[in-house]
């Protein structure tokens, strides 16, 4: 095997981190492959033979594309607005790698590369490389060219504008899908059938969980809006608003003694999806906190 040869099967073996460094850095999943392939054809042509740390030179040569391409992207002024921000993505490849595939769980959220989009090149590059993948700043400092001390103080600045950008993004959004659900869980009650469909999606998904013996008969899935209306028209009689796992949902029954409870998916202000967990065994394992009406 020739020196090429070897460099090419190590960096694949580290392909999957430097495209999950490269999409949180461009939040672009397409960008990210092309920052990739820039980065191996650099990679071909440069002097390893002093390199001790290849998997960290990599990491250095894919920042310095990526920094490369935000300038570029600065001087066109193709920041990413909320219109144009792309979907987290989940994974790469195929979960083969299970480290890489629990990272990219936590992917960038729509909120986050909004946030990201407004942060000078050198401002995302810091909080990127130091705050998600715990870069030192004198590394850092050289990929940017700048000393330490400013490094560190373009990581300070872009994580206040993150962490306080993203705070209230997050708290809006919520509130936004609370109150959606609330108008939901109302019009149920009421049995307000138009009112129901004005807050379903045409094409919404309800998911029943044969585990509640009411819905034991009852399609698995039901499609259409229309047969999710008549499915909730006058009934959630007992639903309290409620977290489940961070997101918002409701929970039929007292905590200690829970029947089931309802998992929402909120897209363009409509319900798209509604899930009915009933399973004691998944009920169980649900993060649950009641919201206050």
């Amino acid at each position: 095997m020739n020196d090429h040869n070897g460099l090419a099967e190590q960096f694949e073996s580290h392909r999957n981190h430097l495209q999950f460094v490269a999409y949180r850095i461009l939040g672009s999943r397409n960008e990210a492959d092309d920052a990739v392939q820039e980065s191996w054809i650099r990679l071909s042509r440069s002097d390893m033979s002093s390199v001790e740390n290849i998997g960290g030179w990599m990491t250095t040569i894919v920042s310095r594309v990526c920094l490369d391409m935000l300038r570029a992207r600065k001087s066109r002024h193709e920041d990413l607005t909320i219109d144009r921000a792309p979907e987290p993505v989940t994974h790469f490849r195929d979960g083969s790698d299970p480290e890489y595939e629990a990272l990219m769980a936590d992917a960038v959220g729509h909120a986050m590369l909004v946030v990201l989009g407004t942060l000078s090149p050198a401002e995302r590059i810091a909080f990127v490389l130091h705050d998600i993948f715990g870069m030192s700043f004198a590394d850092i400092a050289s990929i940017l060219e700048r000393n330490e001390a400013a490094a560190r103080k373009l990581a300070s600045r872009a994580r206040q504008r993150v962490k306080g950008d993203e705070s209230a993004s997050r708290a809006e959004e919520l509130r936004r899908k609370q109150e959606l659900v609330d108008a939901f869980l109302a019009a149920s009650r009421a049995g307000d059938f138009e009112k129901l469909l004005s807050i379903l999606d045409p094409n919404v998904v309800t998911r029943n969980d044969p585990a509640f013996p009411p819905a034991a008969n009852a399609p698995v899935v039901v499609h259409g809006s229309q047969a999710a209306a008549k499915q909730f028209a006058g009934r959630a009689q007992g639903a309290q608003p409620a977290l489940v796992n961070g997101s918002v949902g409701a929970v039929i029954g007292p905590l200690d003694r829970i029947l089931f409870v309802l998992v929402f998916t909120v897209k363009n202000d409509k319900i798209t999806e509604i899930e009915m967990i009933a399973d004691p065994a998944r009920l169980r394992q649900l993060d649950l906190a009641l919201l206050n009406d």
